[in-house]
């Protein structure tokens, strides 16, 4: 089936950081929404949302919330995706799922538009959007992967506290407040101070010693970059930053690599720019991607243990590019724009 030129959309989870988010992009980009569907649980039904001038009321989520939605934006996590994202594509919507309930899914996409758009064709009705530490990577290696072929990486990141959703900003805000009036830190959401700290723990800890998180830049990147042999040996670091990942990147590749050839492909790619002058001190930080849709690069250098192999320094905003513009961008590829 055709999708309308102006397609009635739902956002699932809309009052979440990451849905109000997907409205700012929706709005921002021109999205060509026809009716928008607001939806969110329970509890937010009856708020309003403002969408292009408008007050539009939150409904609540149920399986029959789809009747006449097009396209069906999720961001609401796995457990709610697993059981309504099926409804909503049964009802004939086409669902883009922020969550990890269906990215391993052979059947189901998982699209990077700048990457591998021509994944999201081959849908079922479910198309998944990845990791945000793997789309933010993924923006600064795929320019060189396609060049000499990238097979391994060795990262860490460093994950803003907006990976928790508001809890983890808000917990930030109240450590940094309780300290300054020297008043004692509570913590909720992570199972370490974050204020002033930083925690190697994201997610839960598997058999090996790796996490979940740790684990899905391998799995998850094998499938967007069509390159089953992939691997990666990632650390993730929660650390004391609102918004915007930073990842530490060795890959190792096929053939030689080289530095300015580098530069000139991550700066002809779309959606990643080159940061990367360190004598004049220029290199990315997270503030500079913050609310902005580039990811940006620097640090490139040829790496001094590995053979084959460049290291570099790359930088996104994990609510934005990490989550919300690129379920936008994939809606996008839907309506052929």
């Amino acid at each position: 089936m055709a999708m309308p030129n102006e397609p009635t959309v739902a956002v699932a989870g809309v009052t979440g950081a990451v849905g109000q988010e997907m409205l700012a992009c929706l709005e921002g980009r021109g999205f060509p929404v026809g009716r928008l569907k607001p939806l969110a649980s329970a509890r937010s039904a009856g708020k309003t949302v403002r969408f292009r001038g408008e007050d539009i009321t939150v409904e609540e989520l149920t399986t029959a919330s789809f009747a006449g939605v097009d396209i069906a934006l999720f961001s609401a996590g796995g457990g709610v995706s697993k059981e309504f994202a099926p409804a909503a594509a049964e009802a004939g919507a086409v669902v883009i799922d922020n969550s990890s309930a269906f990215r391993m899914d052979p059947e189901v996409p998982l699209v990077v538009p700048e990457i591998n758009p021509g994944d999201a064709a081959a849908h079922h009705g479910i198309i998944a959007n990845p990791n945000c530490t793997t789309i933010v990577t993924l923006m600064g290696l795929n320019p060189l992967h396609r060049e000499w072929g990238a097979r391994s990486v060795i990262a860490a990141s460093y994950q803003a506290v907006s990976g928790s959703g508001a809890g983890g900003i808000a917990e930030l805000e109240a450590q940094v407040k309780a300290i300054a009036e020297g008043r004692p830190v509570e913590r909720q959401v992570y199972p370490c101070q974050i204020a002033f700290n930083v925690i190697p723990q994201v997610d839960s800890f598997l058999d090996g010693g790796y996490t979940k998180e740790e684990m899905k830049m391998q799995n998850e990147g094998a499938k967007i970059l069509g390159a089953p042999g992939f691997k990666a040996s990632v650390t993730c670091v929660r650390v004391p930053v609102y918004r915007s990942h930073s990842i530490a990147v060795t890959a190792v590749f096929d053939s030689e690599p080289d530095v300015a050839r580098a530069r000139e492909l991550i700066d002809a790619a779309p959606g990643v720019r080159v940061c990367d002058d360190p004598a004049a001190g220029l290199f990315p930080t997270p503030l500079d991607t913050t609310e902005q849709d580039d990811c940006l690069v620097g640090r490139i250098r040829k790496d001094i243990v590995l053979d084959k192999a460049l290291t570099f320094w790359v930088v996104g905003d994990q609510v934005r590019k990490g989550a919300a513009l690129n379920a936008v961008q994939i809606a996008e590829l839907l309506v052929g724009r």
